[in-house]
């Protein structure tokens, strides 16, 4: 990889991370304790601070305004009579106004917080003048770190509020007053405050922290050298070893980006030097970290927005998201296993690989603060919050305890390893304020679409998606499908899932309950918009990730992003099939056996497809086989079609796996035929 193309990756992750302007010293030390500050604030709620709802998301939101204004730049561009729109070598005086003046009016909600309430939907001039300000100020922020796209959404969204009645046909509606919008936007926990802020601050971060803090301590590096060390011997090694360390990394990072700086700068020269194509080894990086989000426990922050949408427990959604998400990365797994032998690649050589017992004996205490969050959350049943702090507390620990081992292991001494480790754990708690400031934007300018869409638009764009969608539940998921990737292009996953629930979940219900084939579960409906979210992040021509992977590998990144999203279609296809089968995301299943085989037969229900959609199983395919392979997956992903079809009764399903599988056998049998034929050819010349 040239200079060149490492910098053009770093640069894209710097712009995600809110790391560009630290040029000068007291840029650094007014960025780094402000995040600091936050990260401090964030760790007291769980046990030591008492505050409401409104309090907590306002200060939140503070925070991350207040961090965007002073890391990023206005304009991405250098302006030639603005220069000081794009100063990126220290913070102009005009953003640390800004910064300031966003302090007061973000905080207004709170520092006002009886008279607000006592004029409840009737805001004097003073709420106008805030409130207006608070809209203005989030869109400004939220562009600075996320791009155009969400806050062009949310003003055309507003606008369109205030323009309903002049709409013309199915389009019109009532309208919104000034006074509605301010009140609900602004002014109360139905907008900006709402619900997706609420979970920024109160779950999201400390997963986010958590993440930054494993990642800082070498957690990212151990999941690599642990995978290689499994995997990389084997005949295509080191892009399963490349699947698997970026699903582990996938649980630290939460973001597409960093998961394929971090892993992809190692896996993706290891792929290249196995015989992997450029363009392969980077989509193959790509494909495995934008999966990252979907691998329990640690989701994205959708994940934790699903559970307030729907008033259910955070296990819940893990126990609804863990069979898709396993199918999906071993599938991955699987297609690595096919171009391998396509290629015809061999593993690499031991002498190339890190050994598996140094590797664990060196890295096994990364698990511990891990195993504390799995215990937390399965166990003891603790909130995601409170399950987070604690891991938290416990990988403080173990930093320390790393950092002083190290120190005295070289001669130097505890003090100088307890030093070491407070730096360790302040660079983390920096890093994980840092990354939340995209997470916490999102959600607060998402919160506008979503405030408007409740103030009467939302039955109304019912009508309008329903009608575009002709009744066809169908077309309805394929129209939220192909929204969901074209929104994700310029919106980070979180704010896609919001804007796109908002809008298609109570749709998709609806339509479901009559017209499809079964009704679609509430879970499953808000994870089709999140899966799909998710796939943005590699869907070309704008996929950043591909773009990232890209400048690794020194390949085409169009041609990466669209080998990444051919790798991405059976984790496509899965939103499909569980939409439709409440069995894969375990709605009504509540023993291992069952979902064991649940799991089991979706594994092989997505080698059938990854198989169809590569050409290649154990030979190369040929057309009539292609058919067969489409039936097997649809019946391994969903064997209650053949009752349904057929009007017999449903809890026979499971019998029907049976054909699937015959199928898999004969298709197996004659390419088992053909390569054998194949290898003789070969022998006789």
């Amino acid at each position: 990889m040239s200079e060149n193309d490492e910098s053009i990756a770093e640069e894209l992750l710097l712009e995600e991370t809110g790391k560009i302007r630290n040029n000068r010293k007291i840029d650094r030390i007014l960025i780094s304790g402000i995040s600091i500050l936050w990260a401090v604030f964030q760790l007291a709620l769980p046990k030591f601070l008492i505050l409401d709802s409104v309090s907590t998301r306002a200060v939140h939101l503070t925070f991350a305004v207040v961090l965007a204004f002073l890391s990023i730049p206005a304009v991405k561009k250098p302006l030639k009579k603005l220069k000081f729109l794009h100063r990126i070598d220290y913070i102009p005086l005009s953003d640390m106004l800004l910064a300031f003046v966003s302090i007061g009016v973000i905080l207004y909600i709170i520092l006002d917080k009886g008279g607000i309430a006592s004029r409840s939907g009737m805001p004097n001039q003073t709420d106008y003048i805030f409130g207006t300000s608070t809209v203005i100020i989030v869109l400004l922020a939220a562009y600075r770190m996320i791009g155009p796209a969400l806050p062009i959404i949310s003003i055309l969204i507003s606008t369109y509020a205030f323009m309903g009645p002049n709409m013309p046909g199915i389009f019109a509606f009532k309208g919104v007053s000034l006074t509605k919008y301010i009140s609900q936007i602004s002014l109360s926990t139905e907008g900006i405050y709402g619900i997706p802020l609420d979970v920024s601050a109160n779950t999201v971060f400390l997963f986010v922290l958590l993440g930054a803090l494993l990642d800082k301590v070498g957690a990212g590096q151990f999941f690599n050298d642990l995978s290689f060390s499994l995997l990389g011997k084997y005949k295509g090694g080191p892009a399963k070893a490349s699947v698997v360390s970026s699903g582990l990394s996938g649980l630290i990072s939460g973001s597409s980006i960093a998961n394929v700086v971090t892993t992809g700068t190692f896996t993706i020269p290891l792929m290249k030097k196995a015989g992997y194509p450029a363009k392969i080894a980077a989509a193959t990086e790509v494909a495995a970290s934008t999966n990252g989000q979907l691998m329990p426990p640690i989701m994205g922050a959708a994940a934790f927005i699903i559970a307030e949408y729907l008033g259910i427990s955070y296990i819940e959604v893990i126990k609804a998201a863990a069979v898709p998400a396993f199918v999906s990365y071993f599938a991955l797994f699987y297609i690595t296993h096919l171009e391998a032998l396509k290629l015809g690649l061999k593993g690499l050589p031991k002498a190339d690989l890190p050994n598996f017992f140094k590797t664990v004996k060196s890295g096994g205490h990364y698990l511990i603060p891990l195993g504390m969050l799995v215990y937390e959350l399965m166990v003891m049943r603790h909130s995601p919050k409170l399950s987070a702090f604690n891991a938290i507390m416990v990988l403080f620990v173990v930093a320390l305890v790393q950092e002083i081992f190290r120190s005295n292991k070289r001669g130097e001494g505890f003090v100088t390893g307890l030093n070491n480790g407070i730096k360790l754990i302040t660079s983390g708690l920096i890093n994980g304020s840092r990354n939340m400031m995209g997470v916490a934007l999102a959600t607060a300018a998402a919160g506008i679409v979503v405030g408007v869409v409740s103030m009467g638009i939302g039955s109304m764009i019912v009508q309008i998606v329903e009608v575009l969608s002709q009744g066809n539940i169908f077309l309805l998921l394929f129209i939220t499908a192909i929204a969901s990737l074209i929104l994700g292009m310029g919106l980070p996953t979180t704010a896609t899932y919001i804007v796109m629930a908002s809008i298609t979940v109570p749709v998709i219900i609806k339509l479901s309950a009559v017209y499809a084939l079964n009704p679609v579960a509430p879970v499953a409906a808000h994870l089709f918009c999140f899966y799909f979210g998710i796939l943005a992040d590699d869907t070309p021509p704008v996929g950043l990730a591909a773009y990232t992977a890209a400048a690794i590998a020194e390949s085409d990144p169009i041609a990466t992003g669209v080998q990444g999203f051919i790798y991405d279609l059976r984790t496509a296809v899965i939103p499909f099939m569980f939409v439709f089968n409440p069995d894969l995301v375990l709605v009504g299943i509540d023993n291992w056996p069952e979902a064991l085989l649940i799991f089991g037969m979706a594994c092989l229900g997505a080698f059938a497809f990854t198989s169809l959609a590569q050409g290649w199983f154990l030979v190369k395919n040929r057309w009539y086989e292609l058919p067969l392979f489409a039936i097997i997956t649809v019946i391994l992903f969903f064997p209650g079609i053949i009752p349904i079809l057929f009007k017999l009764p449903m809890e026979s399903r499971y019998y029907y796996y049976g054909i699937g599988l015959i199928l898999y056998g004969v298709v197996y049998l004659m390419q088992n035929v053909r390569k054998k034929g194949e290898l003789a050819a070969c022998m006789s010349e």
